[in-house]
């Protein structure tokens, strides 16, 4: 069973009830909710997923709930269900963040597998902040003086135009070159740089941990 958890939103009982026997037998783990008010207050204690949501429900619609998920900043991967005329509503609701839309009345085929790119999809970005964070937490034992090195690599300069920059000598820029190879756990400069790329990392954002004492 897929370890992502889908929401299903919808005041219609019925239609609640046989999009959820299509996800779980899909192997999809599923909660029902019977209005997007219901799902919002569980939103602290559920887990983060996909969520498929009616446009138009009584109280808050769906186009309102992924406006209150943008707001929150969870990683929900939304999907809107939407009836015979609501196409304008839906294309709003992917502006305000939502990932796709599927026009009542749908295939079970065409629901899963909007639901597997949703999945697959937050997935992928998952994985991506992950590893941002773990790039950026090796950036942040850098010194004030290795950073600068790492500035001038990341730009596409040689040891000899780092060394004029910081006027040091290019021996010493080598020095400070395999300290950031090895803090940064990069295999070569391309890895290197792609490192930083993936951490959005600038020459001019904190250390976090600041220099390491006697270095310059």
């Amino acid at each position: 069973m897929t370890e992502c958890t889908v929401h299903v939103i919808d005041d219609d009982d019925a239609a609640r009830a046989s999009l959820t026997f299509l996800l779980e037998s899909s192997g999809f783990a599923v909660i029902e909710y019977p209005s997007a008010d219901a799902f919002l207050e569980r939103l602290d204690t559920v887990a983060a997923g996909c969520v498929v949501t009616d446009l138009r429900m009584p109280g808050m619609s769906g186009l309102d709930l992924v406006r209150r998920l943008r707001q929150t900043g969870r990683p929900f991967a939304v999907i809107v269900v939407t009836g015979h005329g609501e196409v304008p509503l839906a294309v709003e609701a992917m502006k305000e963040g939502a990932l796709d839309f599927i026009e009542k009345p749908y295939s079970g085929e065409t629901m899963l597998a909007a639901v597997r790119a949703a999945v697959d999809r937050q997935g992928r970005e998952a994985a991506g902040k992950a590893e941002a964070e773990l790039f950026r937490a090796r950036l942040a034992r850098l010194s004030a003086r290795e950073r600068e090195v790492l500035a001038g690599l990341v730009a596409g300069k040689v040891n000899k135009q780092i060394a004029f920059d910081l006027s040091i000598s290019p021996r010493t820029v080598e020095i400070y070159r395999a300290n950031v190879m090895m803090k940064m756990e990069a295999g070569s400069l391309p890895e290197l740089v792609r490192m930083a790329l993936v951490a959005e990392w600038r020459s001019g954002d904190p250390p976090g941990s600041g220099p390491n004492p006697g270095e310059s």
